[in-house]
């Protein structure tokens, strides 16, 4: 189904997920759509692989955790999701070497927690893994130890796609 993208999430340096300095990283960006959903587009390298040719089960779930995270700042711009509780499952491998797309949302808000979900979709639209979290509402400066300022986290400035296939 097709989205019009209505903007791309900040980046940072060094974070595993996103982080363009971070070369074991998977240089991830996370684009917001029509639908209020977060899609975080990734493409996995051999250097991310479990068993041979799949991306690992903990960056999967690394992924989805992030996904959901950054879901928040989608209607909180100043809080950031802090993770108490992630469950995934695992239903297909991910291959290596092609593009990934997460897509997430927040399906509960409360005051201080937020809960979410969100899915690893294949090229084929195949649902490969799935998780549900809950996250603390929280301040940067509750949770982040140095200065995190433009140095740290800053705009994607790649060119947006005007619409997106998830």
């Amino acid at each position: 189904m097709e989205h019009s993208v209505r903007g791309a999430q900040n980046i940072s340096r060094m974070c595993m997920v996103c982080g363009v300095e971070n070369e074991a990283g998977l240089k991830s960006r996370f684009l917001e759509i029509d639908s209020g959903e977060l899609v975080g587009i990734f493409t996995p390298k051999e250097q991310h692989q479990g068993y041979p040719g799949r991306l690992h089960g903990g960056l999967a779930s690394t992924i989805l955790d992030e996904t959901i995270g950054r879901a928040i700042s989608m209607t909180h711009p100043d809080i950031w999701g802090v993770t108490i509780e992630l469950n995934v499952r695992y239903r297909r491998p991910v291959p290596l070497d092609a593009d990934v797309r997460a897509i997430g949302r927040i399906t509960k808000d409360s005051s201080r927690i937020v809960e979410g979900t969100a899915e690893i979709v294949l090229q084929d639209g195949t649902v490969a893994i799935e998780a549900k979290g809950r996250y603390i509402k929280l301040p940067i400066d509750k949770i982040a130890d140095a200065d995190f300022d433009q140095e740290q986290w800053f705009a994607d400035e790649a060119p947006l796609p005007g619409s997106i296939d998830i």
